[in-house]
């Protein structure tokens, strides 16, 4: 079956079974009984309850669940509480941050008008855009937002902005002419008009051919439905991180039991040795830490105007590799701006007119008088190309509305696409002319002279070809040509055959620049080892002069269309896709393929856009970043970041930031994993030579949820003390633990471990309860120590004790708790200590410190070496 677009109108309303009448109330009625309303189905939101309870289904939360059980059987009531009070806040947690309302198809449907109006039964009436169904007649006029995809069966002067769906701003001229291509764009469907589709000028009539999901805007609905985010590469490497975790925890807490058992302990004894163990392997905090460092990272990049969806995303930022970018309004201005111009047999740039030569007086004139836009302070109102001509004007201090009151519109012929011209009378210095505009192409075969500084010329072969030539050029460079001429009438009305024998003025250029700064980003990217792609709904010849002026396109570059994609296998994708630099003309499931290509040879891919079209991209990438002035709100739905400054150059200081926050992440980890490992090894010690428990589960829950919390948050909040843009984007499969950091973890681990046994052995010549009390004390004031030790790899004198002053902070309140607990009678019962001397208070900070004096000699020795 033939496409709409390549059908007649009477073809069209014969397989439609409808006429220019409209239906009948029951045909009506039928019909939206078949085809549904015109409205988009929504995705069914997960409750909050069940949020919650899936965050229950971690293996280490159910290992902690199993060692509260344990304390309660062992009438450790005390630690149970704590435990269950820890796993009750990372999931409350948990469920905050995951629960957020799906709002892309509500943002999806907001896009259509309230009302429609229609031809039913013959008569003329308005409706709700969602009682429209498949077979009505609606009418079309400038200012309405399209409703449903419709054939066009009359169109006068019809331009609509499809940049919503296709990309391009510049407005699509409509006709009602089949076309035979078999594989049209969307962008090239002249004759057919869009759901969300803005009429910009003239008007027409259609007949509604998809509603509801059938439309292009429904088919999007459908790719953002079937569109899983996908999870960030920390969030993979956690996942992962945690199932080796926990299963290594499985296994020991039983080889330990087993142990104790064989050793002739008690079931409970040999139960609340595994509870210990349990509780000193699992990093408890890890995930809120993780969230708060992440949270830090969201509230500096939306001071620098990005504002983070999904927390999550920002260390993603640091591995990203590759950014898909649209170019209407994320590269470029989103607006036409005039650029050179040639007339008088020269080209001049569009400040070069002089107002006191005729011909460039009379081009003025045209650009205001044959324009049918306005722009106030309050607003602008036209077609892009037109409201660019307005702004040259300005350029020179002239207003159109003062120009069209001194010169007043006497007749007109408004633009269609057949002629590709338009034409108005005006009274100018006594003489009736008639100004017309339009494409090159045909306007200057209908002129017989030129008029430039000499005076008006029969046109010539070579000015003939010159002004060919010229527009071919001006094409070549991506830019949009309108040519000007004139003609004086002895008339007060206009023909079409008066567009003939016309004297040419000239041609002037335009386009949608590139924005200022992104030249810049694009060169701040490369050095980054990050590629940017344009990807864009434009035409290939615009979309790689724009990529090449501003650095995304150079030589030995490939550039493709949608056709051209369409036409090459997966597998020759893959091969060409380094080396393609610019997509054009491309729909919607185009952009998903290039994301997904990208993303299958291993890359991390940042999407950028603004269109409706550009969502499901957003959100199938692994950073969908979309523009927050210019931008929809089904795009910003779709995204986990948006720019609020619409400034490309504004990714580059948040891939910064993100290299900075994961940097931060692994310098946490490592200062939790490193403490936890030094409890595991005490108590494994204690349990392979069958000694007395080194700690209770309520010493080693506070260690990681109190004086481990605050070290951890503060080594999230160091800034960043190298160029992070000269580094390459780390590798997304690459482990968080990788060899170099697990040697760190458990070399440093160790020394805690050896003065925290050292401190048990002093304490257990006299009470298992005093030698608790040592190991639990120094085992909390190392770990403190430990915090300046893991703010980086270079020695604390290289970056700054107090360069961050919140690791002073967490120390400090850290030592002030612990003092707290050791000192006050109040508290020695709820964390079971003893009370100790002076003398034992000063060997445990002795021997506290001895591992972080070790470890920052070291890198002393080592730094001076290299």
């Amino acid at each position: 079956m033939a496409h709409f677009y390549q059908s007649s109108t009477d073809d069209v309303l014969n397989t439609l079974q409808t006429s220019e009448q409209g239906l009948t109330e029951q045909e009506v009625l039928r019909r939206q009984e078949q085809y549904g309303l015109n409205a988009l189905i929504e995705e069914k939101e997960a409750s909050v309850f069940k949020i919650f309870i899936d965050q229950f289904k971690d293996l280490l939360v159910i290992i902690l669940i199993a060692a509260a059980f344990i304390s309660m059987l062992s009438d450790n009531m005390e630690s149970a509480c704590v435990i269950l009070a820890v796993i009750i806040l990372n999931a409350i947690l948990g469920t905050v941050q995951t629960v957020k309302a799906r709002k892309s198809l509500q943002s999806l449907k907001a896009l259509s008008t309230p009302h429609t109006k229609v031809i039913r039964e013959g008569k003329k009436q308005e409706i709700l855009s969602t009682e429209l169904t498949v077979g009505d007649i609606v009418l079309i006029e400038a200012g309405d937002v399209i409703s449903a995809d419709a054939r066009l069966l009359q169109a006068y002067s019809l331009q609509v902005n499809e940049s919503s769906l296709t990309g391009e701003a510049v407005s699509v001229d409509k006709s009602v002419d089949a076309i035979l291509s078999d594989n049209c764009a969307l962008g090239d469907q002249t004759n057919m008009v869009f759901s969300s589709g803005l009429v910009t000028y003239g008007r027409g009539v259609a007949v509604v051919t998809s509603v509801g999901m059938e439309t292009e805007i429904g088919k999007i609905a459908k790719l953002m439905n079937e569109t899983d985010a996908r999870k960030t590469p920390l969030q993979r490497n956690l996942d992962a991180f945690s199932r080796r975790l926990s299963i290594a925890i499985i296994g020991i807490c039983l080889i330990v039991f087993v142990l104790n058992l064989i050793q002739g302990s008690s079931t409970i004894d040999a139960m609340m040795f595994a509870v210990a163990l349990a509780v000193a392997a699992i990093p408890e905090a890890l995930a809120s830490i993780v969230t708060i460092v992440l949270a830090i990272g969201t509230q500096k990049m939306a001071k620098e105007n990005a504002i983070i969806k999904n927390i999550n995303s920002v260390e993603s930022l640091g591995s990203v590799s590759i950014i898909c970018s649209d170019k209407t309004g994320t590269l470029t201005q989103n607006k036409m701006v005039a650029q050179s111009l040639y007339l008088n047999d020269q080209l001049v740039d569009k400040c070069q007119l002089n107002k006191e030569q005729d011909p460039d007086r009379l081009l003025m004139l045209a650009c205001a008088l044959c324009n049918d836009s306005t722009t106030t302070q309050a607003q602008r109102i036209g077609d892009p190309t037109e409201l660019a001509l307005i702004d040259l004007l300005e350029t020179y201090g002239l207003d159109e509305l003062e120009l069209r009151q001194m010169y007043e519109r006497l007749a007109e012929l408004p633009f269609d696409s057949d002629r590709k011209l338009m034409s108005t009378l005006q009274l100018i210095d006594d003489e009736l002319i008639m100004l017309v505009k339009g494409a090159p192409d045909e306007l200057v075969n209908r002129c017989e002279h030129v008029f430039t500084t000499q005076g008006i010329r029969s046109m010539s072969a070579e000015d003939h070809e010159n002004y060919q030539k010229m527009n071919d050029e001006f094409a070549n460079q991506g830019l949009r040509v309108l040519g000007f001429a004139y003609k004086k009438l002895n008339k007060q009305q206009l023909e079409l055959s008066d567009e003939s024998d016309l004297v040419l003025l000239g041609l002037v250029s335009l386009m949608d620049p590139p924005r200022v700064e992104s030249a810049q980003a694009v060169s701040d990217c490369k050095q980054a080892g990050i590629k940017p792609i344009m990807i864009t709904g434009d035409h290939k010849v615009t979309a790689k002069s724009i990529a090449a002026q501003i650095g995304i396109f150079e030589e030995g570059d490939l550039a493709l269309d949608g056709n051209e994609l369409d036409e090459l296998s997966d597998e020759a994708l893959k091969e060409k896709l380094p080396y393609i630099s610019v997509y054009a003309r491309v729909a919607p499931a185009h952009k998903i393929r290039i994301v997904k290509a990208w993303q299958d040879l291993g890359h991390i891919v940042a999407m950028t856009g603004d269109g409706v079209n550009d969502a499901p991209a957003l959100k199938s990438s692994d950073i969908g970043i979309a523009m927050g002035i210019t931008g929809t709100e089904v795009s910003k739905d779709a995204a986990s970041m948006i720019l609020t400054d619409d400034n490309f150059s504004t990714i580059v200081k948040a891939v910064m930031t993100g290299r900075n926050v994961y940097s931060n992440i692994k310098n946490t980890i490592t200062y939790l994993l490193s403490g936890n490992f030094s409890g595991i090894l005490c108590v494994l010690f204690a349990s392979i030579f069958m000694l007395p428990v080194p700690f209770y589960s309520v010493h080693l829950l506070f260690i990681n949820l109190v004086t481990d919390s605050l070290p951890a948050i503060a080594i999230g909040m160091e800034k960043s003390t190298r160029n992070l843009l000269n580094e390459k984007p780390r590798d997304a499969h690459e482990s968080i633990l990788d060899l170099e950091t697990l040697k760190r973890i458990g070399s440093e681990g160790v020394l805690i471990a050896i003065v925290t046994m050292i401190a048990y052995f002093v304490g257990l010549e006299q009470s298992h309860g005093l030698a608790a009390t040592l190991a639990f004390a120094t085992l909390c004031l190392s770990r403190l120590f430990h915090g300046f030790n893991c703010r980086s790899h270079q020695s604390i004198f290289e970056i700054g004790l107090f360069s961050n002053r919140y690791s002073i902070g967490a120390f400090l309140i850290g030592f002030i708790l612990l003092n707290a607990i050791l000192l006050l009678p109040q508290l020695n019962q709820l964390f079971m200590v003893t009370d100790i001397t002076t003398h034992q208070l000063g060997f445990i900070y002795l021997l506290a410190f001895i591992p972080t004096l070790i470890i920052q000699t070291y890198r002393v020795i080592k730094s001076n070496k290299e």
